[in-house]
């Protein structure tokens, strides 16, 4: 009996068909979801200076009274007003606001004598102000050298604001992969009573914009391989993919006709449900990942084999699942659930079951035997 491909061993074999990812760099309003492309390390502490974090007087020693000094506002250098430090002096400062040197703490202007900022020369009493207090230390939140972002992952609008904060105007991110789309049947989108609604084109156009992955084009096959066979050369021509991505036409039917364009590849059965049927080849110096054409298979197979190679896909992470899965032999299932502090398979395991995976939030990975409540298994976020 010829052994089933794991999950694994089929990824690794769509990862070694798929070309190297190639960089670029762009703004940094524009890298917003974009993969950043190696890691970012930090080109200056942050804060940047010792500042003040209150609208308040900057003291030479822990409270007391003193004559009133000249104000510092943020963003002015207090050296242009304290030369000599602060020399017993308190200083009016604004929030953020670089301190003056001799600074020893900041008390809040409301909690003085008078509640105000008063002009230099007055006299004014603080409170006890321990050392340190309400001083946002040069560093403390980030040492230059330190890794900030990993890589390879999305950005997110806090990473944006993390490479603002450290100067940073452009950023390298991974370049987009774009993909020719190749769904239907002579059945698909065709109407009257045997026909079946076109899920797979919207299906798979949604999941290339959230893994990052342009379409550049789409071509519908019906059942004559000559027709497609033709349609994939424009295409290819016309688009130029990174890849073509097929769903459907590749089991033991009759009509396979994706399978009878593309002979010469691989075909065959990955030990996974939904999606056992897979397929990797080329056409026209193009690699193709040919995923099966039922809706849930596709997403399963789209998710493990497509996302992480040619886009992005959050990682698996480890969670208990809340109810027994009884499994299957010889294959891992992944069942569509929600996902939380536990995993929670939702409607049933067949791969038609569609409209009972509209709430789902991830794969639940049960593997070949099955496993109990309380058992940790591997879950995909969608």
């Amino acid at each position: 009996m010829v052994r089933m491909r794991t999950p694994e061993d089929h990824a690794a074999a769509v990862a070694a068909v798929l070309p190297a990812r190639g960089t670029e760099t762009v703004p940094l309003g524009a890298a917003l979801g974009r993969v950043l492309a190696a890691p970012f390390h930090a080109v200056a502490d942050s804060p940047l200076f010792d500042n003040s974090q209150m609208d308040g007087f900057a003291l030479p020693s822990p409270g007391g009274t003193y004559e009133v000094g000249p104000t510092i506002a943020a963003g002015q250098d207090p050296d242009a007003l304290y030369p000599e430090g602060l020399g017993g002096r308190a200083a009016p400062i604004m929030t953020g606001a670089r301190l003056p040197r001799g600074t020893v703490a900041v008390v809040a202007v409301e909690t003085c004598e008078p509640p105000e900022f008063l002009e230099p020369g007055t006299r004014l009493r603080t409170p006890p102000a321990p050392e340190g207090q309400f001083i946002r230390r040069a560093g403390v939140d980030v040492t230059a050298g330190q890794l900030l972002i990993d890589a390879p992952v999305p950005l997110t609008p806090l990473h944006l604001g993390v490479l603002a904060g450290q100067g940073v105007s452009e950023v390298e991110v991974l370049a987009r992969a774009g993909v020719l789309l190749c769904t239907g049947g002579a059945e698909v989108g065709v109407g009257g009573a045997a026909g079946i609604p076109d899920v797979n084109t919207p299906l798979l156009r949604a999941l290339c914009e959230r893994a990052g992955i342009d379409v550049r084009g789409v071509v519908r096959t019906d059942d004559d391989p000559e027709a497609l066979a033709r349609e994939l050369e424009a295409g290819v021509d016309k688009h130029r993919p990174t890849a073509i991505i097929t769903s459907g036409g590749i089991s033991a039917g009759k009509f396979e006709v994706v399978r009878q364009v593309l002979e010469g590849g691989w075909f065959g059965k990955v030990a996974q449900q939904p999606g056992g049927p897979q397929g990797i080849s080329t056409f026209r110096g193009a690699p193709v990942i040919s995923l099966p054409g039922n809706p849930i298979s596709t997403l399963v197979s789209f998710r493990l084999f497509v996302a992480p190679l040619l886009g992005h896909a959050p990682p698996p992470v480890e969670l208990p699942v809340a109810a027994d899965a009884p499994g299957l032999p010889g294959r891992d299932q992944f069942l569509r659930g929600t996902h939380g502090a536990r995993a929670v398979p939702l409607g049933g395991a067949g791969s038609h079951f569609l409209g009972q995976a509209a709430d789902a939030t991830c794969l639940i990975r049960i593997p070949a035997g099955g496993a109990s409540a309380g058992d940790n298994v591997t879950v995909y976020p969608l």
